[in-house]
């Protein structure tokens, strides 16, 4: 899944239908849908660094992931304070499977476990499902496409320009610390 891939991506209420906006769901970053993310996946075999930006359909935003290998598993760096452990898992060739280690107090304030399957060489599919204060309240699905298998510089969709480092800063907040 190394490189830089562009994603389209929908969102959906629990029974299927198209939801406009992702607001009220409580989503950690919130906004109307359908919209389009240029995403950098950086993975050298031990350290893992991602970054979301919004192209199309919702205002500029980036946020970047980062973790590690640890014991067989990919271990993100904190969410923020209080925020539950989140890891990487196979489900096998081509699967991949973003999640809490453990059901806790955290995991009932917010979480969103990724779903990742290539699906053809050069394509991948994304399926998510948001839940806050421990219930499930929407899904959302991306389908991407890969535009360069590395992530040495920025590709021209990326609306922070050509220059410039590719990942920032890792994403933190504090909705776990209330």
């Amino acid at each position: 899944m190394h490189g830089v891939w562009h994603d389209h991506i929908e969102l959906f209420n629990l029974d299927g239908s198209r939801l406009d906006d992702d607001s009220a769901a409580g989503a950690g970053t919130p906004g109307p849908g359908p919209f389009d993310n240029l995403v950098y996946i950086d993975f050298d075999g031990e350290t893992l660094q991602l970054t979301n930006i919004h192209i199309r359909g919702r205002e500029p935003g980036v946020k970047t992931f980062a973790g590690y290998m640890r014991d067989g598993l990919l271990v993100f760096d904190s969410l923020g304070p209080g925020a539950y452990e989140n890891i990487g898992m196979s489900g096998g060739p081509g699967i991949l499977t973003f999640s809490a280690r453990h059901l806790d107090g955290a995991t009932n304030v917010y979480m969103e476990p990724d779903f990742i399957m290539l699906t053809a060489p050069g394509e991948r599919i994304r399926h998510t499902v948001l839940y806050r204060h421990g219930a499930a309240v929407r899904t959302l699905t991306a389908r991407g496409t890969r535009l360069w298998p590395s992530c040495t510089r920025r590709h021209p969709l990326d609306p922070r320009g050509s220059d410039g480092p590719v990942h920032e800063t890792p994403f933190q907040s504090s909705i776990w610390s209330g």
